[in-house]
């Protein structure tokens, strides 16, 4: 995220990534700067906060200048150029959503008034251009701004996209209005979308399905935010039922929901979308999600990040252009479009690492982060098995170390989750004297002592799971809920062991 600038295009961050068969980065007059620089900012500062992790300034300026720039033309909305040069004459209702991920975290992190002031100008101009029953104002916006519009046919490709970053840029300012639109919007896309029989249609929701998932995200936040069980009933009546038309059970989402599109080719920002819904109703009570939020980490996420990059024909400067440079080593560590085995889904013709996509899977990994361990009246919680180390809690993982072992660094109750395929009788607890329970599926200890590890030994049992896509079966074997082999059909660039 620190490295995809254009050189040749004062540093307005690329969009287009293809690695395979020749590498090249390239500009997109619909997503370079009204959509990238969102994507990572919100990426960017919030694995500063949430990881500690020291980020380049230089690369937070000029996703600043590139974001601002997109909100600078003929009316505050996020707007692109037609062309490296041209005008901002593009308006897309997709890039909303990543123009206020952009304003947000400038605001909460680095205090920014410039985004502050475009943020609010921008929902106010949302309330006078779009109404939800008769969509966008389509005649005033092309009469009095000049823009040349495309509006997204499905309201969930659209502006409904929206409703995470409006619940978080409330969440940092309290501004009220912000509040107002995620409500307008929720309530449209509870009441026509996502309904309480749980269905999906693409027909009805539109075939990308990262829009699908961001928004059953965002309903989630919302739901979260207010305390509506009402939403929050939708959202997983959803995640139970109509999410399985296009996700598999590692979390692998198909990248489009169209009639023979590639059954193997995914999106992992979409992953990152249910990993963060699991997480929010794991924390409502169902620790079973908090299960399946661990597994599309440990078997989906983290295995797709580029870490291998010797596979990439880099011909530095193939034709003279900064979009030739170095691709290899500024696109390490990103995440793109892989096949549940491996980087290149059966037949593709080529290999994507899109610069978005990074920014997106980021910032799932830093609410995984945070919600890893919590505390709360209620005391310590353990949610996912991690190693993990804050003020509260030390965690070492069973999938790093021998056994599970926990560290409570300030008095008070400890709950640990347990996964669902341990029974309870194998289960024992070393280092502690206090009573233990079993509370919804967690070893609960009111009184554990402090400063001392506990142990909770459980065995890490193999078994096999199948993963059921469009035109195939794979075969996944597990040692708990990691990945020790899988089916690949001898493709290239694969994450695990062949079956």
């Amino acid at each position: 995220m620190s490295s995809v600038f254009d050189g040749d295009d004062k540093d307005i961050p690329f969009f287009d990534v293809v690695v395979r068969p020749v590498a090249k980065m390239d500009f997109s007059p619909y997503t370079s700067e009204s959509h990238v620089p969102g994507r990572h900012l919100n990426g960017l500062l919030n694995a500063e906060y949430a990881a500690g992790i020291t980020i380049d300034e230089d690369a937070i300026a000029k996703h600043t200048r590139a974001a601002f720039l997109s909100f600078s033309g003929p009316v505050c909305l996020p707007l692109n150029r037609t062309h490296r040069g041209g005008s901002l004459l593009n308006f897309v209702d997709h890039n909303i959503r990543e123009g206020f991920h952009a304003l947000y975290p400038l605001v909460k992190f680095r205090g920014s008034e410039r985004a502050r002031h475009i943020a609010e100008t921008c929902i106010e101009e949302i309330f006078k251009l779009w109404d939800p029953k008769s969509g966008w104002n389509e005649d005033h916006i092309k009469r009095n701004y000049g823009v040349d519009i495309r509006f997204n046919e499905y309201y969930i490709q659209g502006i409904a996209r929206s409703i995470g970053p409006l619940v978080k840029y409330y969440r940092a300012t309290g501004y009220g209005k912000a509040l107002d639109l995620a409500y307008v919007l929720s309530e449209k896309a509870i009441s026509e979308y996502f309904r309480d029989d749980g269905s999906y249609d693409p027909e009805l929701f539109g075939f990308h399905t990262h829009s699908t998932t961001c928004v059953m995200s965002g309903l989630a936040q919302f739901a979260d935010l207010t305390s509506s069980s009402l939403i929050m009933s939708r959202v997983k009546a959803f995640f139970d039922k109509g999410l399985w038309e296009i996700r598999d059970e590692i979390g692998w989402v198909i990248e489009n929901a169209k009639p023979g599109s590639d059954p193997d080719r995914g999106e992992v920002n979409n992953s990152g979308d249910i990993l963060e819904t699991a997480l929010i109703l794991g924390r409502w009570g169902h620790p079973e999600y908090y299960g399946d939020a661990e597994r599309i980490l440990r078997t989906h996420i983290l295995p797709s990040q580029l870490r291998d990059i010797s596979f990439i024909d880099d011909q530095s400067n193939l034709d003279g252009t900064d979009g030739t440079r170095d691709v290899a080593n500024r696109l390490h560590g990103s995440f793109g479009f892989p096949a549940p085995y491996g980087h290149e889904p059966l037949d593709a013709p080529r290999i994507k690492f899109n610069t978005d996509i990074v920014g997106g899977t980021v910032g799932s990994l830093c609410e995984a982060i945070k919600e890893s361990t919590r505390r709360d009246a209620a005391g310590n919680w353990i949610n996912l098995l991690f190693d993990h180390e804050t003020d509260q809690v030390g965690v070492e993982s069973p999938y790093t170390h021998p056994k599970l072992r926990i560290r409570v660094k300030r008095k008070g109750p400890l709950y640990v989750r347990i996964p669902g395929w341990v029974p309870k009788d194998k289960i024992k607890v070393i280092g502690s004297s206090c009573p233990v329970r079993f509370y919804n599926g967690y070893v609960f200890m009111a009184d554990p002592p402090v400063n001392r590890w506990l142990t909770i030994d459980y065995p890490v049992i193999d078994n096999e799971i199948t993963l059921h896509h469009r035109t195939k079966e794979i075969r996944v074997r597990m040692r708990g809920d990691a990945v020790l082999a899988m089916d690949n059909f001898n493709t290239d660039l694969t994450y695990f062991d062949q079956i």
